[in-house]
């Protein structure tokens, strides 16, 4: 009996863990906009074995809560509405949504320039005070890093408003401004951006571990993973702290800026550095929210490995299709912006490879690139006009998915002529043509010989769409190279205010590429 009794306390025990209330995620709730013309998922999670109901629109779905409590069901698609309506879910108690929407929705992701605020812009005062738009609804993912897949986070949406507008991503708001006043629907904006982080944290990790290519990415994260777990890295760590502490005095007294902290073996472990950490606690908890598609604004953080990046941002844009499951929704992204010193000659660049890898992605369907060489602040990674960034991007999508005729791509490199000490590139303008910006000189070019020497060289626009380069210290040029550098000098535009894309003509080793290992 005693055992019996002891049996059945355990039991009881168990009861409360099993049990669980209705409860949906974050991404599901009060303000929301449901994505318009297509199925949406609506989910959530109750006590194992319920019956869920869900009710929206004069549609009715029944389904069970699973062993593990989660249910789902599809909504049948819905033309946009701006009419606040109320989604009800009844299962072991009732929720009803208030003011749901139904119009466009697109995920804001990338790192630092798209996560910087409207409040930090060029006339982010003015912005901000023009948004009360309760049709533009703005949603913001908490930056967590962790392996452990997470099913939810902490936010809501809400309407924009001068208050809510100015804290959210500016090139994502006035994106979805644009969409909002021309489309004259409403408008739902996910800002899952985390500053600094680098692309393949934004990647289920076990993918990246299962393709060949990325092996030694994978090898040099489970080294340092190992590395700062041990006792050695939490006394290096302490050492640091005090001399930085010690140092961030004196910079006091002195009234000069202190230096940066020591990044902690523990902040390494859950920041967005790590592989498939920002997948885990920023992405996953979104993933199969009806969406229109992503706008991205990243790659300052891969810059060193451009190389890697034209294999690594293709495969990320890949795997979060496949995860969504809802086909190749549109993926538009901003070519990195010009940063750094300018270089007196000419010669290679990490930027401008990754500016190169980032161009390469294009040939996946239905993506998008814009350009923004002539919008950076060399002195600074966050240039602040980020009006003229959402505006080259919402071309794309105004063209390519809403079917206005605008002008939405900048032009590019598509073909090389080389008579005796002549190179006319031709470039694909779009509908458009070339012009300069500034002088009449097209500024930004460089050519070699067969000695692989760069040199500056002067262009001239012959007709619409080429441009004759020539240099007198290279004779007998091979290739042609415009707005290759960090922050090059360049003025190419096309007739509707484009800036051309900096391309190469050759295919030289590139500098971010990987070296051979020497065998002793």
């Amino acid at each position: 009996m005693k055992k019996l009794a002891l049996l059945l306390a355990a039991f009881l025990t168990l009861v409360p863990a099993v049990k669980a209330e209705l409860r949906v995620p974050a991404i599901i709730g009060d303000h929301m906009v449901l994505q318009q013309n297509q199925a949406d998922p609506i989910w959530g999670w109750d006590t194992p074995g319920t019956k869920i109901t869900v009710s929206f629109a004069g549609q009715s779905y029944t389904t069970t809560a699973g062993t593990d409590g989660k249910w789902k069901v599809k909504l049948a698609p819905l033309p946009a509405n701006a009419t606040p309506q109320t989604l009800t879910i009844s299962g072991s108690t009732k929720r009803e949504l208030q003011d749901v929407l139904i119009g466009e929705v697109w995920m804001c992701s990338g790192q630092s320039n798209m996560r910087w605020t409207l409040a930090g812009v060029w006339n982010g005062d003015l912005e901000a005070a023009a948004s009360k738009l309760p049709n533009l609804r703005l949603i913001i993912v908490p930056n967590v890093g962790t392996q452990e897949l997470q099913n939810d986070f902490k936010g809501g949406w809400e309407a924009s408003t001068p208050e809510s507008a100015k804290k959210f991503s500016a090139v994502g708001f006035l994106y979805g401004r644009y969409l909002h006043q021309i489309l004259n629907v409403p408008v739902g904006l996910i800002d899952n951006s985390w500053g600094g982080s680098v692309a393949e944290a934004w990647v289920r990790r076990s993918s990246l571990e299962q393709d060949p290519r990325f092996k030694p990415l994978v090898e040099s994260v489970v080294k340092k993973e190992a590395a700062v777990q041990t006792e050695k890295a939490n006394l290096d760590y302490a050492q640091a702290m005090t001399q930085w502490k010690a140092a961030a005095e004196k910079a006091k007294v002195e009234k000069q800026t202190p230096p940066g902290a020591p990044e902690s073996p523990h902040q390494w472990l859950t920041g967005n550095q790590r592989l498939g950490n920002i997948f885990a606690g920023v992405l996953n908890p979104t993933i199969g929210y009806g969406l229109k598609g992503v706008i991205w604004y990243q790659g300052e953080g891969n810059a060193g490995r451009a190389y890697e990046y034209a294999s690594l941002f293709p495969f990320l844009i890949e795997q979060w299709r496949k995860e969504w499951g809802q086909g190749d929704f549109p993926f538009y992204w901003v070519q990195l912006a010009n940063y750094l010193p300018e270089k007196p000659t000419p010669g290679d660049s990490a930027w401008a490879e990754l500016r190169e890898s980032q161009a390469k992605t294009l040939q996946l369907t239905n993506t998008g690139q814009a350009v923004i060489i002539d919008l950076g602040e060399g002195k600074t990674i966050h240039p602040k006009n980020k009006h003229d960034v959402a505006a080259r991007l919402v071309r794309w999508a105004l063209v390519k998915d809403y079917g206005l005729k605008l002008p939405y791509r900048s032009p590019e490199f598509k073909r090389l002529t080389i008579v005796s000490n002549l190179a006319t590139v031709t470039f694909d303008c779009f509908g458009s043509q070339l012009r300069t910006f500034g002088v009449e000189q097209a500024r930004g070019f460089a050519v070699c010989g067969a000695d692989k020497a760069w040199h500056w060289a002067t262009g001239k626009i012959a007709g619409t769409n080429q441009v004759e380069v020539t240099s007198q210290e290279v004779p007998a040029p091979v290739a042609v190279r415009y707005a290759w550098a960090d922050n090059p000098v360049c003025n190419l535009f096309s007739n509707d205010g484009l800036p051309v894309t900096p391309f190469r003509t050759d295919d030289f080793q590139m500098v971010t590429e990987p070296k051979p290992l020497v065998k002793p």
